[in-house]
């Protein structure tokens, strides 16, 4: 098994790109299934989820051709019908997005439960009840098994605005009879460069960016060119590394854009970067203060859907906040187990009260020490390696797989910042 060996205490300075957004990737691989001309995508990141996305396809017939390291084009023109490899799909959360292009191509699925983090109950009610109302009929039998006849244009309410529930029906309604609108959907910047990406092959989606899509249905889709957006959540972890490696670090070729919400709250626990066009700095030589709510009362950091604090961001900035002076609470109110792996850092000397499934008190300074860890998903996982970094001694981190599922060369672009990081195993 792959690990890391981190040498913390040194300073980081330097410049760093980040890889597509993998959350983007994933859905647009997946819409190659809704024509039969090939779909280019730019900037797509080598990782682990991409790779295992494309195996998946490659096993129902999609031609998978990668032209350069960070450019792959996708053909299904010879796409069959036939049940997605269980043991792929058991790999990623990823393979739930066959729903909506299957049943779309073929009008029938049979697809294993998905995998990937476990970091609490990912429920697909939402994906399921808005296949039905698209005229969808599905069943659980040890797998998801659906068909559909005549996909309906509708208003469809999601219970919950879900990412991947709302790239699903995306994914489905675009090939409707009539009109159907997406209520309450999900606004993400991955789910607008999905839109995009679709709307560039031909299909015909308004509100792009709200909480209500429409989508108008069209009978064929063609093929398209497409740039996968920076990861947002590269972007973010980078800015909480260099807020305690102690020098300064800029992160390039970003959206600012797409920032307000995650910047707005980084500040509260001290990250405040300079901005220049698509370029974002961050000066670790600066102590770290936590901001006060009015009154003097300790401040609270909580994650929500878009345009909320990412839920997936929440691990690295607890991490930043160890380092910070004062106390914070943090409230993860969408999975019950993303503050489990908060237990390590307490490990290597954080002040942290877990409080429950979803609340965490962080209070900092704290020095801490290097350890042996255990990456138990893709966002803990790089906060882990963030906490080694600032530590004293060598860490070891175990189980990194679940790290370069989502984060694209990782090891090289930490290096190139002067990182004291060996991969072996």
């Amino acid at each position: 098994m792959a690990r890391f060996h981190i040498e913390g205490g040194h300073k980081l300075s330097g410049s760093v790109t980040p890889s597509g957004n993998k959350n983007e990737a994933l859905p647009t691989l997946m819409a190659c299934l809704l024509t039969d001309q090939p779909i280019t995508f730019k900037r797509m990141p080598k990782i682990g989820d991409v790779m295992t996305t494309c195996d998946v396809l490659a096993d129902l017939g999609v031609s998978v051709k990668w032209e350069d390291h960070d450019t792959v084009t996708l053909c299904a023109k010879n796409a069959k019908y036939k049940k997605p490899d269980p043991e792929l799909c058991s790999r990623i959360r990823a393979s739930v997005l066959l729903l909506g292009p299957m049943l779309a191509r073929f009008g029938k699925v049979e697809l294993a439960l998905p995998g990937g983090d476990v970091i609490g109950a990912r429920r697909i009610d939402t994906h399921w009840e808005g296949i039905e109302a698209l005229g969808g009929k599905l069943h659980l039998n040890n797998a998801i098994v659906g068909e559909i006849k005549t996909i309906r244009g509708t208003d469809v309410y999601l219970d919950e605005p879900s990412v991947t529930g709302t790239e699903n029906l995306l994914l489905l309604a675009v090939k409707c009879q009539g009109t159907a609108t997406l209520h309450n959907a999900a606004s993400e910047p991955h789910v607008v460069g999905l839109c995009n990406l679709l709307n560039t092959m031909g299909a015909k989606i308004s509100g792009i960016g709200s909480n209500r899509l429409t989508i108008e249905g069209v009978k064929t889709l063609n093929g398209a060119t497409h740039t996968i957006g920076p990861d947002f959540m590269e972007v973010g972890s980078f800015l909480c590394l260099g807020a305690i490696a102690g020098g300064k670090i800029t992160v390039e070729k970003t959206r600012p854009e797409e920032l307000g919400f995650i910047l707005k709250t980084l500040a509260r626990i001290g990250i405040v970067p300079e901005i220049k066009g698509d370029k974002i700095t961050i000066d670790g030589t600066k102590p770290l203060v936590m901001k006060k709510d009015i009154g003097g009362r300790i401040g609270t950091i909580y994650s929500g859907p878009w345009p909320a604090y990412p839920t997936d961001l929440m691990s690295v900035a607890i991490v930043a906040a160890t380092q910070s002076q004062g106390t914070t609470i943090f409230f993860e109110k969408m999975f019950e187990g993303r503050m489990f792996f908060t237990d390590k850092l307490m490990q290597m000397g954080a002040n942290i009260v877990l409080c429950d499934p979803h609340r965490i008190v962080v209070n900092g300074p704290s020095k801490l020490y290097a350890a042996r860890l255990n990456s138990p998903d893709v966002r803990a996982g790089m906060s882990l390696i963030m906490a080694a970094l600032v530590a004293e001694g060598t860490s070891v981190i175990d189980n990194i797989y679940q790290v370069e599922r989502g984060y694209f060369d990782i090891e090289n672009k930490l290096k190139a910042l002067g990182a004291k990081i060996i991969r072996g195993d």
